[in-house]
């Protein structure tokens, strides 16, 4: 997690007022970049949408690139706390499975734009996007080792299991929440965890 934590460039402001100034600038270049891309928004729209002038803009951030990576670090954080209390409660890792996959196409059909700049990312600041997933499949391969040690899965090679586990949802994702989401969750769910569950074998 300290990886991505550094690539921050944003000073924590030391008031109130501030943080609430800094939250209005990330929730408005959030509609701006999800609007328009990242390439084809501005300064001046993220200053509009926010209700304030550029200069104060500039007293938070240098350039556009500053706020889009702050945005990634951003999801990273709030999808990762998310997931977390939706599966604290899960019996097993297939549960834990069913309801963080479940619990990750809730929060996108809630936060198309997040998911949006997260892959626009990967043309602007490579770095950032590449720290994304790798700081989520550290996370996810102590998961299902802690699994393995419970006995709730059989012994693999996690980090390939985290990757493969983590490009399902990605896919899953833009498949039926991004591009059509007009299938119920739990339907598409289901497919996946009995997949998951089962393989491929005949």
């Amino acid at each position: 997690m300290e990886t991505i934590v550094s690539l921050s460039q944003v000073t924590a402001p030391k008031t109130k007022r501030g943080e609430a100034t800094l939250e209005k600038i990330l929730m408005a270049a959030e509609l701006e970049f999800g609007d328009k891309g990242f390439y084809d928004g501005s300064i001046s729209g993220i200053a509009s949408r926010a209700g304030i002038g550029q200069g104060t803009f500039y007293l938070y951030f240098k350039c556009k690139e500053d706020v889009l990576r702050e945005l990634v670090l951003y999801f990273n954080r709030t999808i990762r706390k998310h997931l977390s209390e939706q599966v604290i409660n899960a019996t097993n890792r297939l549960d834990a499975e069913r309801l963080g996959l479940t619990a990750f196409l809730t929060y996108i059909q809630e936060h198309p734009n997040l998911y949006r700049i997260l892959q626009q990312s990967q043309f602007v600041d490579p770095e950032v996007h590449k720290a994304y997933y790798m700081s989520f499949a550290d996370g996810y391969k102590l998961a299902l080792e802690k699994a393995f040690e419970n006995s709730d899965i059989r012994a693999g090679e996690f980090e390939a299991w985290s990757w493969s586990i983590m490009g399902t949802m990605h896919f899953i994702g833009q498949r039926y929440v991004i591009w059509d989401s007009s299938k119920p969750i739990d339907e598409v769910v289901d497919s996946v965890i009995d997949m998951l569950t089962h393989g491929l074998s005949a």
